[in-house]
């Protein structure tokens, strides 16, 4: 059993088998999303190949490497031949890719339209399990002077303090703002507490001469914008 466990492993297979080898000569853009998977890996069980059950992994997830992104220690354990010490490798390997596409983004200071927001925004609200509203506060050149969480959990006005953002935004010298919240289920359609949160901010926005630029509504993939929609 052992000789065969052993057979299983990524440094046995045949050269043209081996996702190392291939990254080394032909780049890691070669790899299928289940060689690299099969690379934290390291090997299988005594039934299947590290690329066989990389591929079973990411069949369980829609082959979204988002979607396995989310998936849990505890949850990536429940794969036969996955033990808690490869379920931490990948976790890890996912969230590196995680923050390096949020410092990417970080990059972007200046605003020129919705899908500049959204880029800016998607690390961070684009994979959570739970509602989040957040607020870019911007100066009169649309750079953000700061993107700061205003709350956490289901959205109702009942959770935004006017009081608190607008607070901030004179202490900033911010001129415009950006409203943004994330939707875990995957919808796009404003709901009737999304479009009273946004005039709430908005009157007391206006009442300080500071412009309410745009609300976007985000998921893993894409983005409503209320201004490109012509709800402001």
């Amino acid at each position: 059993m052992r000789d065969k466990v052993n057979s299983l492993s990524i440094k046995n297979w045949s050269e043209d088998d081996k996702p190392r080898e291939k990254m080394v000569h032909k780049g890691k853009s070669a790899l299928s999303d289940a060689e690299l998977v099969a690379l934290l890996i390291g090997s299988g069980s005594k039934n299947e190949s590290a690329v066989e059950l990389a591929k079973r992994i990411l069949a369980s997830v829609g082959n979204n490497l988002n979607e396995l992104g989310k998936l849990s220690i505890k949850q990536l354990t429940q794969f036969k031949g996955i033990g808690e010490a490869k379920a931490v490798t990948i976790a890890a390997a996912l969230e590196m890719g995680r923050r390096r596409r949020g410092e990417e983004a970080l990059r972007v200071t200046k605003i020129n339209s919705s899908n500049d927001a959204f880029e800016l925004l998607l690390p961070t609200l684009g994979d959570l399990q739970h509602e989040e509203f957040w607020i870019l506060y911007l100066n009169n050149a649309n750079k953000v002077l700061l993107s700061t969480q205003l709350s956490k959990g289901g959205l109702t006005g009942t959770l935004v303090d006017v009081r608190i953002v607008m607070k901030q935004a004179l202490e900033l010298g911010a001129v415009a703002l950006i409203l943004a919240h994330n939707h875990p289920s995957g919808s796009l359609r404003p709901s009737k507490a999304d479009k009273e949160v946004t005039q709430k901010l908005k009157n007391a926005a206006s009442a300080l001469d500071i412009k309410i630029l745009d609300h976007l509504i985000i998921t893993q993939k894409a983005y409503f914008s209320f201004a490109d929609e012509k709800l402001l």
